[in-house]
């Protein structure tokens, strides 16, 4: 064999080691990159809920929920205590905000002025739930009337503090927080607050609860028209607001897991 020959066949053998060991890092690399790209969050959310109360339990059921919930869908949460962090810097890393029974009173100012720009420029979506619309005077506080404006113009009356299984009837079909919700679901143990009047004028309804459907039967009751789950349309965020939130079985209901799901995918989004 020729001196040429010897160079090409040890050129040829070096590219192919070159080769191989290209196609080797290639596919070492990818699936890590793809893997980061997956751990990356879709979206961030913050969920503000008191440390103890009565509420306590449901409150742990729900951290334990939502935390399978983003390993599922790919989102990151966190947790706040009080307002004291609530500023636009703050929100702002944010497109989802929780209100996980938490109540509208005793809200520091730059808060309450952040989270109405939130809320009124559409920055992110809103979930809240049963002590949000705890709505007039408590603990030496004034209501907030923006908040009772955005919650349909209501007040707090009063609610059924021994509990009542309810039949909740769906009415938006079509709205995405009600996909895949059967049209009539039940309810357990709740204690169902009334209002001085309906929401509905000035929200969208997507549920109310059949208060005839009351077991035991009380006589706390809001005359017939009694939403429980609606929408603001009126704000540029999307929002939703869920009344039942006080039992942490709840998370053991298929149907109001789905609403919390829906909810989560669609006030997330702008």
């Amino acid at each position: 064999m020729s001196v040429l020959n010897h160079v090409q066949t040890a050129r040829l053998k070096v590219w192919r080691r070159v080769t191989a060991l290209i196609f080797c890092t290639i596919a070492l690399w990818m699936p890590f990159t793809a893997q980061s790209q997956e751990s990356k969050p879709k979206f961030r959310v913050i969920a503000i809920a008191e440390a103890g109360g009565i509420h306590k339990p449901f409150v742990d059921a729900a951290k334990i929920w939502l935390a399978k919930e983003a390993a599922a869908d790919n989102f990151a949460i966190d947790y706040i205590q009080n307002t004291d962090k609530i500023n636009d810097e703050f929100l702002s890393h944010y497109q989802l905000f929780i209100q996980l029974n938490y109540p509208p009173y005793a809200w520091k100012p730059a808060a309450v002025e952040a989270f109405k720009r939130y809320i009124e420029e559409g920055r992110g979506g809103w979930i809240g739930f049963h002590h949000a619309t705890l709505l007039g005077e408590f603990d030496g506080y004034p209501m907030w009337q923006w908040f009772s404006d955005f919650m349909g113009g209501i007040r707090y009356t009063q609610y059924i503090a021994t509990f009542a299984t309810a039949t909740v009837h769906v009415e938006a079909t079509d709205h995405p927080v009600m996909k895949g919700v059967p049209k009539s679901f039940v309810v357990k143990d709740e204690e169902w607050y009334t209002y001085n009047k309906s929401p509905r004028p000035n929200v969208h309804v997507l549920a109310t609860v059949d208060e005839n459907s009351y077991t035991p039967n009380t006589n706390i009751k809001m005359g017939g028209d009694h939403p429980v789950i609606w929408s603001n349309e009126h704000m540029k965020a999307r929002n939703v607001y869920i009344f039942m939130g006080h039992h942490p079985d709840l998370f053991e209901n298929a149907a109001y897991t789905t609403i919390f799901h829906n909810a989560i995918l669609w006030a997330s989004q702008k």
